[in-house]
């Protein structure tokens, strides 16, 4: 068969797996020819979006806007030609095309007309946003049913003599069928799709917005995508693996916040065992420590009765959770964190706990289901309501989808061109060193850590239910959410007991790991970049989880501009804390730069007046030159996948393996 010496057995077996799908030379050499013209294009766009906590038309407006880059480039097209205001009205209808023409309908005179403009200036944004990929990616960004008119569209010169009629005839065509409204939209579909190349998702989907499970929808729907698991989604992502702790933490933060609409209209999950259980037992005590908050008009939304009914229910999950958090604690004595079983230290007579040290009165003593010789048992009725509550989150279709995408397209951490991504922190200790951690009978810091850490969260979900393998896993995720020092809560302790008993607010801090201290440190910043595998000028940290206090100076640029905090806001809750709306990132092939949003008026105002949101942006950093995709992870990829072709054709030229072309005879 020729000099097959140059290969080894296991190369062949690989390579004739390779030849499969490239049986011969020229199919080979096309496919090298093909990989190698991708490595010039210029590297694509990447959005960074962080800390959403449900605000999904908020994080809709900005991945429709792709944090300005639509608006960069369509007044970099028309800024010469079209005055302020139609800019204004034609980004709207590419952010919002199904609502604006909607509305445009009862306000434009002759609407055939301003679909056919419309129509003409979505295609030149198009092409634009078209520049940087081969024709057959752009044929894959396009929607199907329109795909084969915006192509002919993208690719025929409107000024060309000679092919100006074709164009028009197809314009017109489309406005004389009646399509022009869903020729326009599927246009506004390809440009959001082309502006980013990838968008990543820096932590906390869920929580204290109103409809986290919108935003799922939108990133199951979305072309290119990654998260990076936050606190909250790790609180949810353990509820849907059905950890009666988690279960119980999501709706005590759920009614605490008057946010039970993801709860109940989002994922279906009925709330009735609950409440009969809690007016049941809870009827004849002290709630007022758990009243709910409510914000701007929600107050008057709500009659007495249902404001009492309401703390009532999150008394009665609080304390069922206190108790199920206490047996976690209690099995797992290796987390150090038995200063934090609290039920067991109340002292009812004196209406008092002494917590490290310090003695403090608290508020409300009037636990009917807390047994003092036996404080974290539940009651037999306790046990009922949380398994119920638990089979409804593990049965809710919906919830169960979006939380097989998070351990599908999530992590812990990511390492993508060249930067490291992760929402919490690296835990370290105060001289800078990482910190140590005992899991898994092992001693592991740092990388080891979240890649242990990681491995354990999904132990959670696809191991059998009810195996000791499952549970433990379940109990990690709690960890996660909770523990001392966990890297995606990155606090000594959570002080959800103090804050619902206590009235002293000094009981109620959390104090941050160093790491939020030492990331201002370049050094510390280089030293985490080089134990994830990560070196040199273009190699940065991105940070969610605590908002940059923007407003009183912060900057979310730390470490020598190591380090982006893209926290900076999305959630009204935080607005008063970070002074803004969010920061998001674009990572293009010239540029790093970081944009931060004011507030959100919301789609109706964005629609009915083409508002958008206030937004200004800073370069963290600006290539040495234009960044091609041969410098990407992808590029990488590209190039091992050029070099195993290239031992292929090796391996065909030699005869080592035979090309196989048709009419090959086939075994039976």
């Amino acid at each position: 068969m020729g000099n097959d010496q140059a290969f080894s057995g296991e190369e062949l077996r690989y390579l004739s797996l390779l030849a499969k799908q490239f049986p011969t030379v020229q199919e080979a050499s096309r496919e090298i020819i093909r990989l190698q013209g991708l490595l010039s294009l210029p590297k694509g766009c990447e959005h960074f979006i962080s800390d959403v906590h449900g605000e999904y038309e908020a994080f809709l407006h900005v991945l429709n806007s792709c944090s300005g880059v639509i608006r960069e480039k369509m007044d970099s097209l028309f800024s010469d030609t079209l005055p302020r205001a139609e800019r204004d009205e034609l980004a709207t209808l590419i952010y919002y095309p199904r609502e604006k023409l909607a509305l445009l309908r009862d306000q434009v005179e002759d609407m055939d007309e301003y679909c056919a403009i419309a129509i003409h200036r979505l295609v030149r944004l198009c092409r634009l946003t078209a520049s940087r990929y081969t024709r057959a990616g752009v044929r894959e960004a396009l929607p199907k049913d329109y795909a084969y008119i915006i192509e002919e569209l993208l690719n025929t010169d409107r000024n060309d003599p000679d092919k100006k009629g074709y164009y028009e005839s197809i314009v017109g065509a489309v406005v004389d069928t009646g399509q022009a409204p869903e020729l326009i939209e599927a246009l506004c579909s390809a440009i959001k799709r082309l502006a980013v190349k990838r968008l990543h998702l820096v932590g906390d989907i869920f929580d204290r917005g109103p409809r986290a499970d919108i935003i799922m929808d939108s990133l199951l729907a979305h072309h290119s995508v990654d998260v990076q698991w936050g606190n909250h989604d790790v609180l949810w992502m353990g509820a849907a693996s059905g950890s009666r702790t988690l279960v119980a933490t999501v709706l005590s933060n759920s009614i605490h916040y008057n946010n039970l609409e993801v709860v109940e209209t989002g994922y279906g999950i009925s709330l009735r065992p609950l409440s009969v259980f809690a007016n049941e037992v809870y009827k004849d005590c002290d709630v007022s420590r758990f009243a709910v908050k409510l914000t701007g008009d929600d107050g008057a939304k709500y009659t007495e009765k249902d404001k009492l009914l309401s703390a009532r229910m999150h008394k009665a999950i609080t304390v069922i959770l206190f108790k199920l958090e206490g047996q976690k604690i209690m099995r797992h004595p290796s987390w150090g964190m038995e200063d934090r079983l609290l039920l067991d230290k109340i002292d009812y007579e004196d209406q008092s706990i002494t917590i490290k040290g310090v003695k403090y009165h608290l508020e409300d003593c009037d636990f009917p289901t807390v047994d003092r010789a036996d404080p974290y048992k539940l009651t037999p009725e306790e046990e009922t309501v949380i398994d119920q509550l638990t089979a409804s989150f593990l049965h809710s279709e919906k919830l169960q989808r979006h939380v097989r995408f998070l351990y599908s397209k999530g992590s812990l951490y990511k390492i993508y061109n060249g930067n490291l991504l992760y929402h919490g922190c690296i835990p370290m200790n105060a001289d800078g060193s990482f910190m140590t951690f005992t899991m898994g009978g092992k001693e592991r810091t740092g990388r080891e850590f979240l890649d242990y850490a990681d491995a354990a969260a999904r132990r959670a979900y696809y191991l059998p239910l009810g195996s000791k393998e499952r549970q433990l896993g379940m109990d990690f995720l709690w960890f996660l959410w909770a523990g001392r020092n966990s890297p995606i809560f990155g606090r000594d302790r959570m002080t959800t007991f103090e804050r619902r008993l206590i009235a002293d607010e000094s009981a109620w801090t959390e104090p941050k790991n160093p790491y939020y201290t030492l990331y201002n440190d370049p050094a510390v910043c280089e030293a985490i970049l080089q134990e994830f595998g990560l070196e040199g000028p273009n190699c940065h940290i991105i940070n969610g989880h605590v908002p940059v206090k923007a407003g009183k100076g912060e900057s979310p640029i730390k470490g020598g501009g190591k380090l982006i905090v893209i926290d900076g806001g999305f959630c009204k809750a935080y607005q008063k804390t970070s002074g803004i709306a969010g920061y998001t990132l674009t990572f293009n092939s010239y540029c790093l730069r970081i944009i931060s949003h004011q507030p959100f008026a919301g789609k109706g105002k964005a629609v009915r007046e083409n508002f958008d949101i206030s937004s200004t942006s800073a370069i963290v950093q600006n290539m040495d030159r234009r960044m091609l995709v041969d410098e990407t992870d992808i590029g990488r990829r590209r190039k091992e996948r050029i070099a195993d072709l290239r031992r292929l054709l090796e391996a065909f030229r030699s005869g080592a393996l035979l090309e196989e072309h048709g009419g090959a005879d086939k075994e039976i």
